[in-house]
């Protein structure tokens, strides 16, 4: 009878944020429409995992960008911890860093998804 996890902040802002990767990778779409896992080319046997249009999404697509997204908030929430660290200076750079590389290394990648999606896209940071 023990319902002090109701009042962890922690919990909630975790449970949040899987609700709004959810949401904003495109699970409810693909729950609607009913979508394929994957696409593979019958002529090439090439497996495509993103489709190649914006009116359409796969279900592996969807995974792709949910775990984008945590990857780049996942960065975010490492440079804030990293000002919050008491004690040695070099564990906060380090910190700091590698919160700065997941930012930089995860949201290419989603812009990249992006711009396979949207042709003429003229974004992009560190991948084509």
């Amino acid at each position: 009878n023990n319902l002090e996890f109701l009042y962890n902040k922690t919990v909630w802002g975790g449970l949040a944020l899987f609700v709004i990767f959810a949401m904003t990778s495109g699970q409810m779409w693909n729950h609607i429409r009913g979508p394929p896992v994957m696409h593979k080319n019958p002529s090439t046997g090439q497996i495509n995992y993103i489709h190649g249009s914006s009116q359409g999404q796969f279900i592996a697509e969807t995974y792709i960008v949910f775990f984008l997204n945590a990857a780049v908030v996942g960065g975010f929430v490492l440079l804030n911890e990293a000002n919050s660290v008491k004690g040695d200076p070099g564990k906060k750079r380090i910190l700091s860093m590698v919160g700065l590389g997941f930012v930089a290394i995860f949201f290419s990648l989603l812009l990249s998804v992006f711009r396979s999606k949207y042709q003429g896209y003229p974004y992009s940071f560190l991948f084509k």
